[in-house]
């Protein structure tokens, strides 16, 4: 069946520097997984947070369910992350480094399961972004200039 992505953190890319990425199922409940596959899901203001050994994911947005009952979702509730231990040894250690955090950067579709990547990132610099703009517009001015030549 294969991938299909529901959304995309753009902003992550964008505040930090993504070092390693982990895929982690969520625990939902029905209508989140029905309000999901009709892509009304955001990860803008979303991060993630260990807690007693356990990896969960705050304030990510999942819209209710229009056709739910009383059975509906709180929107912005703390979702529990599904990692093996070793992986979140592993994020422990690497958090508890000093600038790095975990950083949900797309939420996707993976043989009918919900799964979450993860993103170990560094926060960028403001002069980093800037950058990182600039290196992307001269990226995009190369390839409008390629399409003009092939165009001729």
């Amino acid at each position: 069946m294969g991938i299909k992505i529901i959304a995309k953190n753009k902003k992550a890319y964008h505040d930090y520097f993504i070092e390693e990425v982990y895929e982690a199922g969520i625990a939902l409940q029905g209508t989140e997984v029905k309000s999901l596959r009709l892509g009304n899901v955001n990860l803008k203001e979303s991060f993630c947070r260990i807690k007693n050994g356990e990896v969960f994911i705050n304030n990510m947005h999942i819209s209710p369910y229009e056709l739910g009952n009383r059975e509906n979702h709180d929107p912005t509730r703390v979702r529990k992350l599904l990692l093996h231990r070793r992986e979140i040894d592993k994020l422990t250690r690497k958090s508890d480094e000093k600038g790095l955090t975990l950083v949900p950067t797309k939420i996707y579709f993976k043989n009918s399961n919900v799964k979450l990547e993860i993103g170990i990132g560094k926060g960028k610099k403001h002069y980093d972004k800037r950058e990182t703009l600039k290196r992307k517009q001269a990226e995009r001015e190369v390839q409008k200039a390629i399409k003009d030549n092939l165009n001729r």
